[in-house]
């Protein structure tokens, strides 16, 4: 989530009614498109009407009514008619503001993946957002797919009934971008051919797609700097892709990583984003994707406070306005990045925020770590201030993490997770238990 360069002073919303997933758009854009075809079947009709005599208005005088007829009109030409095109850009239907999920990992345990699926269920969570590694599944060569691991990962989400944000990247070795580290492929043709062949495989079942994750870091971008034109055309052909299989699945641009960082290693996110508004990347996503990491504040702290408080941001010496990131609300940073493009009406999904409880003193997330009480308070309270103060700009709410159950202590990611990862022991912690009795709308 907070990548340790911390420690280094690192198509438009139409309806606004409540989500009911990606499935209610792909029913309401269904009705639309039976509404058209119904109009043009009776314009159809009338045409024939025109030219049949058994069908003329003189001959419907025998028709009994109970309100005088209506007195016929001449039917227009092929010609002279004009028909409403039949809508081809997806109905969308806002995110829930907020609605709730977890970042989840079932791709390699069937076993461990049921049991998450039952915790994030049992909380009341609506959503999960699972990886769909591309070298996982298209990994032996160009066009050659395993869909194994993700048929039954898929098969379990519907299981639960729960709506899925599918987090794409991370390219095979035949795709070059300096494997083995993660970055774009040579060819971004061979990207969006991956995802034509997903998004045709489970077309009406994945609700919403994650175009990468973090390319404002080098690390996640072939070691190249950081290049938010270069992200802009990945993201456009993953947009097309995707919307020519399936319209009404959500795009959403990756999150970011928060840093202070302005170099060949990193991006600010503000700054990333800015670029990508620059390169004409509006189009291309439904969503905008943002991280949320609170550090070591509780979640209704003002930016303002962290960036002139040494103790909350770690002495970084960056200027202030970088270091407005150590706290949650960094997001309305964001936010107005969006306003500022004239692109308010699109909403943000919240892809990964948390708190960690990293206790190790050697831990680079050391400096910021809450107790686990705190993190269960502040995750809850993270809830409770985007519904009080971020409708309804504001989607999934995504947190880390159920974990993987691989990590051990000596995995970072082990401390800004919501239970312990055991299997098959199940120790929850205080911030599940938490999430669990918190009300939702």
């Amino acid at each position: 989530m907070t990548d340790s360069l911390n420690k280094l002073h690192p198509t438009r919303l139409i309806q606004r009614v409540p989500l009911l997933g990606g499935r209610a758009a792909r029913y309401t854009t269904a009705l639309l498109r039976l509404v058209a075809l119904a109009a043009l079947a009776l314009l159809a009709m009338a045409a024939c009407s025109a030219s049949d005599p058994t069908l003329s208005p003189t001959s419907r005088g025998n028709i009994p009514t109970s309100t005088p007829a209506p007195t016929a009109q001449p039917v227009p030409s092929a010609a002279e008619r004009t028909v409403e095109p039949i809508p081809t850009q997806p109905v969308y239907t806002p995110m829930t503001a907020p609605d709730y999920g977890m970042q989840v990992f079932l791709f390699w345990r069937q076993e461990t993946a049921d049991r998450d699926l039952q915790l994030v269920k049992a909380a009341g969570f609506r959503w999960v957002k699972q990886e769909f590694a591309w070298r996982e599944i298209e990994g032996a060569g160009r066009g050659s797919f395993d869909w194994t691991n993700p048929d039954r990962v898929m098969d379990q989400i519907d299981a639960y009934g729960l709506h899925v944000i599918a987090r794409v990247g991370v390219q095979p070795e035949w795709a070059g971008g300096n494997f083995p580290e993660i970055g774009p492929p040579d060819d971004y043709q061979d990207f969006a051919n991956f995802l034509t062949a997903l998004a045709t495989r489970y077309k009406g079942r994945i609700d919403a797609y994650q175009i990468w994750n973090e390319p404002n870091l080098a690390r996640e971008w072939a070691n190249r700097p950081p290049n938010p034109a270069d992200y802009s055309r990945l993201l456009k052909a993953a947009y097309q892709a995707i919307k020519a299989v399936d319209p009404s699945a959500y795009v959403i641009s990756a999150g970011l990583a928060p840093t202070t960082r302005s170099d060949n290693v990193a991006m600010p996110d503000t700054v990333f984003i800015q670029g990508m508004y620059d390169a004409g990347a509006e189009p291309y996503f439904d969503l905008l994707g943002a991280h949320g990491a609170g550090y070591k504040v509780a979640p209704e702290t003002d930016p303002e406070t962290v960036a002139n408080d040494p103790n909350l941001n770690n002495n970084d010496p960056s200027s202030p306005q970088l270091r407005r990131i150590y706290c949650f609300r960094h997001v309305e940073d964001v936010r107005a990045v969006m306003v500022a493009n004239g692109d308010a009406d699109k909403q943000i999904v919240l892809l990964e925020f948390g708190w960690t409880t990293d206790y190790r003193v050697k831990s680079p997330y050391h400096w910021h770590a809450v107790s686990e009480e705190e993190q269960a308070d502040y995750l809850v309270r993270a809830y409770q201030y985007a519904r009080e103060h971020w409708q309804p700009w504001i989607g999934v709410m995504s947190l880390i993490y159920m974990p993987d159950p691989q990590w051990t202590k000596k995995d970072e990611q082990t401390y800004w997770s919501i239970i312990f990862p055991d299997y098959p022991a199940l120790r929850l912690r205080p911030a599940y238990v938490r999430l669990k009795e918190m009300p939702k709308q």
